[in-house]
């Protein structure tokens, strides 16, 4: 049975790669400018390390951050699928951007179960899973404008912030992982 559920899971992730790369909904997304003040909270990465958000979104690097958890089976592992392809076909391009995806699921995203499931998708260096307490969660899905009273109900949400003048591009919707990567160049530019 476990090989079984191996199997599926196999397939859901190539099927999610493929969606992801292949630009199907290369165009199917919206974009805004979005006013995030990042509340200054303490969340826990997959490593069980303690994490400044703050901190690590106002960095002097880009970032794209995501909403997800680990149980999910419908837009999750599109989106973290888009995260995956990013570090392993344009890693060079990306190099200096960090990547965050934040739980929406913190009574059950425990640094155990962000790790393996960041290991189900080969995540390398610069790739965080943070969770938290509900509130520190639900502050900073607020700050974010994304915020969902039932995980269940959760939309396709990017957000990329320019290093230069510290915006937030709001990205709605799925897309390629060229997509994100033209939308980081351009957040580059002012």
């Amino acid at each position: 049975m476990k090989h079984f559920y191996l199997i599926v899971a196999f397939f859901i992730f190539l099927t999610a790669i493929a969606v992801t790369d292949a630009g199907a909904s290369a165009g199917k997304y919206e974009r805004s400018l979005a006013r995030v003040a990042i509340p200054d909270v303490v969340l826990v990465n997959q490593r069980g390390e303690k994490v400044r958000i703050k901190s690590l979104l106002e960095a002097d690097e880009p970032v794209i951050v995501d909403f997800i958890y680990a149980t999910c089976t419908t837009i999750c592992p599109i989106l973290s699928a888009g995260f995956a392809n990013l570090q392993t076909k344009y890693g060079p391009e990306i190099e200096n951007v960090r990547l965050v995806s934040i739980s929406i699921d913190p009574e059950n995203d425990t640094p155990k179960v962000m790790q393996e499931y960041l290991g189900r998708y080969e995540a390398q260096a610069g790739w965080d899973f943070l969770s938290g307490s509900r509130m520190d969660i639900d502050m900073v899905m607020k700050a974010f404008d994304a915020y969902f009273r039932d995980k269940m109900d959760h939309q396709p949400l990017n957000f990329v912030r320019s290093v230069e003048d510290g915006r937030w591009l709001r990205l709605y919707g799925l897309m390629s992982s060229r997509d994100l990567i033209n939308e980081l160049q351009k957040m580059r530019v002012k």
